[in-house]
């Protein structure tokens, strides 16, 4: 659908995943290529929530590398459910893993270069494994970032925690609603009245976008990345694909 409507001519905001697999990258990356000032826009709309923000705006200026760790308490979904198939759904860490590592990718303003990641293993009584999962990410500044994708957690838990260490001081970031800091001598908490992913901000912002024009949101060469490390995000995927000789040449 995004190669066709790219080739329609038209802007195109696309829900995540933008591709399954590096096959429909590839046909995505070439599709973007031959368009001439069209907008494609994923819907990693985290980073413009106002808690990653306020992140991004209090680590400019630091001097080492940042060390992330993204906990997400994902909740469980049946085994026969369509995200589960490597087709439709293309498994959770594809679908909806590439949204926290966008986040990290954005706070440290690098592109990722490597990943490593794994699964529970292939015991008794376990249904699906890539939903509960470990993936590491080395970007190209030095920083690091931990993704931590679990479903068997609790509800009364929540959902999406991260917390930024960089140059001896500390940002915690709870549920999209509070954000902390430690070691900053001019923050100390930032909180909404309610949850903001920043769903909102993203769609204004895109829209604006296509009537002002200028540079994408989120330049494509940042997509591609995000993209095709949530594949190596999943090992299970990953393996499933490894005849096929995906590319690993980073265009960013």
């Amino acid at each position: 659908m995004v190669v066709d409507a790219l080739a329609a001519g038209k802007h195109v905001f696309v829900e995540k995943p933008l591709a399954m697999n590096d096959q429909e990258l590839q046909q995505v990356q070439d599709a973007y290529q031959a368009t001439s000032g069209q907008q494609l826009m994923v819907g990693f709309n985290r980073r413009f929530s106002p808690h990653a923000e306020r992140m991004k705006q209090l680590l400019q200026g630091r001097t080492g590398p940042l060390c992330m760790n993204m906990m997400v308490n994902a909740g469980s979904i049946p085994s026969d459910h369509w995200v589960h198939d490597p087709e439709s759904g293309g498994g959770r860490m594809i679908g909806e893993g590439c949204h926290w590592i966008d986040l990290m990718m954005f706070l440290a303003g690098a592109p990722i270069t490597k990943c490593q990641a794994a699964t529970i293993g292939d015991v008794p009584g376990v249904t699906t494994r890539n939903d509960h999962a470990a993936a590491v990410f080395t970007f190209a500044d030095g920083s690091l970032g931990t993704l931590h994708y679990f479903a068997n957690g609790n509800r009364a838990y929540p959902k999406e925690k991260l917390t930024v260490f960089a140059d001896g001081k500390v940002l915690e970031l709870d549920n999209f609603r509070l954000l902390q800091g430690f070691g900053w001598s001019n923050f100390k908490k930032f909180k909404t009245m309610r949850q903001d992913k920043g769903h909102q901000a993203e769609c204004l912002q895109f829209v604006q976008r296509i009537a002002d024009g200028g540079e994408p949101l989120i330049p494509f060469d940042s997509l591609w990345n995000v993209t095709h490390f949530s594949f190596q995000a999943d090992p299970i995927a990953w393996k499933r694909v490894a005849a096929d000789e995906p590319t690993t040449t980073l265009v960013c």
